[in-house]
């Protein structure tokens, strides 16, 4: 049994690698190389990187890609995308180029609302805590007037605090439910910070305050932390065109694509199974831009599939319609991202990703974003209901085989030829390329 490490996270980024080769590698010298091989030439760019997190040992590269052609409320972008799956990118592009013809996507931010919360325990009577509240309410937002004087110059704060009962869940829980407007930060540092201190001021006034007798438990402070479930930070992005012009080289009876796209939309709006699926789809979307536009698409992703359950079961997030002749598609999602502060600020290919999108604030992002969830879902309902999934999906792992297989170009282009007409399985893949060798 290995023995635990003291002091790893003092040690060189050599030092680090040699204990770990020593350990669990087995003194591997390929596993070495590979973890150097990618490390940054350029030093600072490498401290850089080495200094977003901790005990680092390499860098991890996705690929960083573009899906062009995406009109939005009348303006033409290029969408990067920071993604490892297949075929995501190009199933975007083909969504992009299919509705550019059609009017393009429309998007709108209806609210931009973040909430935290200070979590505290009560056991006393429910009216005197509600008198202290009062009280106190005032003196919580002038406390934190420090923290929020910048914020509040670029049009931000905070919004409102309220008093919740959630005895009927957990004897004696209550929470102070504060709303936030973050402007164009994410706002997690801003909105924790501030909680952290109603917190405190809530503790200390609370120690003086009359009503709350000696034998009498004061609130006692839990926790105080922001959620990643904001059901009031909201965009919409959708599509519409008249269901004759949804033909094109892949659907020649536009009337039977429309019943069976709305009839697969509505089983996903159903079907909990079906439903993860389909919103898995979305999230390959949304979360490529995410990640390429250095947002934290762990909390995108927690909060939108909270949404996808708030009414008691998982579902849809997607929608759709033919409503006197007109094809709709639409989503409502929630997205709390930033354009400024962390790694928006730091990271090099992050800068570049949004000087692609023209540098747009947050809500302009949450609308990008938006869109390309509803592009990547369109087209994967597309391909299920015509030509099926695994099309698009084998391309690219007939490519991944040949690349694991080293295939030279020619080999590829020759085996990439055959497999049009043949199904793809690893074993065919490497019986074929053997073949072609010998």
């Amino acid at each position: 049994m290995n023995a635990p490490v003291s002091g790893f996270s003092k040690l060189t980024k050599d030092q680090k690698i040699s204990w770990l080769s020593k350990t669990f590698l087995k003194d591997s010298p390929l596993s070495e190389d590979v973890l150097r091989q990618y490390w940054n030439a350029d030093l600072r760019l490498q401290q850089l990187h080495e200094e977003f997190t901790e005990n680092t040992l390499s860098n991890f590269y996705l690929p960083f890609g573009i899906a062009p052609n995406f009109k939005i409320n009348g303006e033409l972008f290029a969408i990067p995308m920071a993604i490892e799956e297949s075929s995501v990118i190009a199933a975007a592009s083909k969504a992009a180029k299919f509705w550019i013809s059609r009017g393009g996507f429309k998007a709108e931010v209806l609210n931009t609302v973040k909430v935290g919360q200070v979590h505290f325990i009560y056991s006393g009577h429910r009216g005197k805590l509600e008198r202290f509240f009062n009280l106190v309410k005032p003196l919580l937002k002038s406390g934190v007037s420090y923290i929020t004087k910048n914020m509040e110059k670029r049009g931000g704060g905070v919004l409102d605090i309220e008093l919740r009962d959630k005895t009927e869940l957990m004897p004696g829980y209550f929470q102070l439910h504060c709303k936030f407007e973050t402007v164009d930060s994410m706002g997690a540092n801003f909105i924790n910070s501030c909680l952290e201190k109603f917190a405190d001021i809530f503790k200390k006034e609370a120690a003086k305050y009359a009503e709350f007798s000696a034998e009498e438990r004061q609130p006692e402070i839990l926790m105080s932390i922001l959620s990643n479930f904001v059901p009031e930070c909201i965009v919409r992005a959708e599509v519409s065109c008249p269901v004759e012009d949804l033909a094109d080289e892949h659907t020649t009876d536009p009337t039977v694509f429309a019943d069976k796209f709305l009839t697969a939309v509505r089983i996903a709006e159903i079907e909990p199974y079906r439903a993860v699926t389909h919103n898995k789809g979305i999230m390959n979307g949304i979360d490529a831009v995410v990640l390429a536009t250095g947002n934290d698409f762990r909390a995108v992703e927690a909060g939108i599939h909270a949404y996808a359950s708030k009414d008691g079961s998982y579902t849809s997030l997607t929608h759709a319609e033919v409503k006197d002749g007109i094809f709709r598609f639409w989503m409502e999602i929630p997205l709390a991202v930033g354009t400024v502060g962390g790694l928006t600020n730091l990271h090099p290919l992050v800068k570049v990703a949004l000087e692609i999108l023209q540098k747009p604030s947050a809500a302009q992002l949450m609308e990008i974003i938006a869109v390309a969830g509803l592009a990547q879902n369109f087209a994967a309902i597309r391909s299920l209901v015509t030509t099926g999934i695994q099309q698009g999906h084998m391309k690219m792992h007939l490519m991944n085989i040949l690349n694991q297989q080293n295939a030279t170009k020619g080999e590829k282009k020759e085996l990439i030829e055959y497999f049009k007409q043949n199904t793809v399985t690893h074993s065919s893949v490497v019986e074929q390329l053997e073949k072609l060798r010998q």
